[in-house]
């Protein structure tokens, strides 16, 4: 094992700096982090040129994590607008950004966006390889996927998906079963396309020791995609999805034995119901990794309002074990977001791991509520303000409406019931 990751000194016993970091911001204890890295119940993604990281710890026993996507598109190709969104993100607390550019000049912004980030930057590196070497997607050889994963890691990327799992056994699998929306994942359409077109192997899964190779050496934690994630409630938890989780599995043991760190990705469109499920059949068959999901949106008829049937789903997955929530939002399914849907998606997402991490017990997350409770109790509205999750939208909505009295909101008035008990309770009979 020649590779020097976050892992590998784990294993050997060595505290690494990153690790006396997510210790720190995780009120844990440096040693137990140490042993959960070895085994690899958490990452730390942390590739060793990502000079500007501050690193965060996803997996067993540390507060959900949210991730947040951006890039450059054909259609929508305003780098500097990118750049605004990943502040913007960073300023609401994201810890980690993707970066899912497919057009143009990829390599100058995930340059600039990793110099500017001290989140955790992932990159999907099939969506990149369509557009730099400008050719047919059957064209695209093995050697040059590998070389667009090589390109990220000296970049400095932390994390990479590689949808790795939909090897031909698996598109055999979805072939032979009937599925109502297909393959909705991007980079999982483009590698079944490839398969079909050339009638080979899934590059990343057929050069997967190459893969762990370039991952090895930079310390990039692989988020092994979901190609077959369920697109809609009615394909959730089919055949295609668990043989392909199954492989992932394989895959996890793989990257171990060299060292490499991973992260599992996973649903989509998941019946409420079937969440919790969902869960613990991932953590089970890939033994324990982290789990990264995408949602999962709980309902498919709110376009417009998926960053609600997504904080639902995710608030119920990492209750149940999710590690990691990819945040959504209003303009999911419908067109690249805003920088206001861009924070409407990470409150909402934000919202979700804070209400899971209640759920887990994490320490320290329940205090939040109870310090917000008793500036309530107290009627202290600027302490409220503080402790808001969005104290901008909180100053803004009690600035619009002001009421008669000062300890009231227009809401109640001098009916309120806090008001008043708080006066009973000292002895007035002022009301």
């Amino acid at each position: 094992m020649g590779y020097n990751t976050q892992m590998v000194s784990a294993r050997q016993g060595i505290v690494t700096a990153q690790m006396e970091t997510v210790a720190r911001k995780e009120n844990i204890d440096v040693a137990r982090l140490m042993e959960l890295v070895a085994l690899g119940r958490v990452v730390i993604p942390a590739n060793k040129n990502h000079l500007s990281l501050d690193p965060c710890g996803i997996g067993e026993g540390m507060k959900t994590k949210i991730n947040v996507n951006l890039g450059v598109s054909e259609d929508c190709c305003d780098m500097e607008t990118e750049l605004e969104k990943a502040r913007y993100a960073l300023r609401l607390q994201a810890d980690a950004i993707m970066d899912l550019s497919c057009y143009g000049k990829t390599r100058e912004f995930r340059q600039r966006l990793i110099d500017i980030s001290p989140a955790a930057v992932g990159t999907v590196p099939v969506y990149d390889a369509v557009g730099l070497y400008d050719k047919s997607l059957e064209s695209i050889t093995a050697d040059e996927f590998l070389g667009v994963v090589e390109k990220h890691a000296r970049d400095g990327v932390d994390f990479m998906t590689i949808h790795a799992g939909i090897n031909r056994e698996t598109a055999a699998t979805f072939k032979r079963t009937s599925r109502l929306t297909n393959i909705v994942s991007r980079g999982g359409a483009l590698l079944f396309s490839w398969m079909e077109l050339n009638g080979r192997e899934n590059p990343f899964y057929e050069y997967y020791d190459d893969l762990l190779e370039i991952c090895g050496r930079y310390d990039v934690t692989i988020s092994l995609g979901d190609a077959c994630r369920p697109g809609s409630l009615k394909d959730a938890t089919d055949a295609a999805q668990v043989h392909e989780l199954i492989v992932l599995g394989e895959l996890t043991r793989r990257a171990w034995e060299k060292g490499v760190q991973v992260m599992i990705e996973g649903p989509g469109h998941v019946p409420l119901n079937e969440i919790a499920a969902n869960m613990i059949l991932a953590k089970k068959l890939c033994h324990g990794a982290p789990f990264y999901v995408l949602g999962p949106l709980v309902t498919d008829i709110a376009p417009g309002y998926d960053h609600i049937t997504s904080a639902i789903g995710g608030a119920v997955a990492a209750a149940s074990g999710a590690d990691f929530l990819c945040y959504v939002t209003p303009a999911e399914h419908l067109r690249l977001p805003t920088l206001e849907d861009m924070k409407e998606g990470i409150i909402a997402a934000r919202i979700a791991a804070h209400a899971a991490d209640i759920a887990k017990g994490i320490a320290g997350a329940r205090q939040w509520d109870d310090d917000m409770s008793e500036a309530r109790r107290c009627l202290n509205w600027s302490r409220m303000f503080e402790l808001a999750i969005d104290p901008e939208k909180a100053r803004q909505y009690r600035a619009e409406s002001q009421p008669e009295h000062e300890d009231t909101c227009t809401m109640c008035g001098k009916m309120c019931a806090v008001r008043n008990m708080n006066k009973v309770l000292n002895g007035s009979s002022n009301l």
